[in-house]
């Protein structure tokens, strides 16, 4: 099994998914580096190292980076909605962008992405953003995981839980079973957990893919 040695550096790291995970990386004795906005460098976790830059420039990026380090992506549109399709460009594509520019220039070991869960039959332009990220990655030639959750309840993230009796229903039509698995539901707990094995854990192939099902697995 492939481990970890370089240091984790995560952008987006003092938000939603990235507080969370960072405690989790230094309580499990990982090195940790953070890319953050001056106005941000408040809340980073004690004990993670942290350096102010713009997250949507690749120069910027390649500024903490080092060969053999892995890079966890996170940044992105804080609670995306359909009428947030030109953030979704300028934010969440443009930053993927300019991370996998960064990570092939400086060889990192592995690129960590979280995407989202595609086809979709709503949010279209953040899952076009999304996939046009994955598309990046994929020409670059950088090993890396990406995993696609659809949403991740958690505090201040848990409107969704009211939708929970219309997927124990659409769960009884065979057909629909499918796009139910891909478009669950995880916690941030089921995602924390999936981003720590993805880190700790690269893939032998130059890409990989983990599914809401397997997302909800992660130990």
């Amino acid at each position: 099994m492939a481990v970890t040695r370089g240091t984790v550096v995560v952008t987006g790291g003092t938000g939603y998914l990235g507080t969370r995970l960072v405690e989790r990386l230094l309580t499990r004795g990982h090195r940790v580096r953070l890319l953050v906005r001056r106005s941000a460098s408040g809340r980073v976790a004690p004990g993670a190292e942290a350096v102010v830059g713009n997250a949507l420039d690749c120069e910027s990026i390649a500024t903490v980076l080092q060969p053999g380090d892995t890079l966890v992506h996170l940044v992105g549109t804080p609670h995306p909605n359909p009428r947030k399709a030109a953030e979704f460009e300028a934010v969440d594509l443009a930053s993927i962008r300019a991370a996998v520019s960064a990570a092939s220039r400086l060889s990192v070991a592995h690129l960590v992405y979280v995407s989202v869960a595609q086809p979709a039959p709503v949010m279209r332009a953040y899952v076009a953003a999304r996939a046009a990220g994955e598309e990046a990655i994929a020409r670059s030639g950088v090993r890396a995981t990406i995993l696609r959750p659809w949403y991740v309840i958690g505090p201040g993230h848990r409107w969704p839980i009211i939708l929970a009796p219309l997927y124990t229903l659409a769960a009884c039509v065979p057909r629909w079973r499918p796009a139910l698995g891909r478009l669950g539901l995880v916690t941030l707990e089921q995602m924390t957990q999936a981003l720590l094995r993805a880190i700790e854990e690269p893939p032998a192939t130059t890409l990989a893919i983990v599914e809401v099902p397997e997302i909800r697995l992660a130990r």
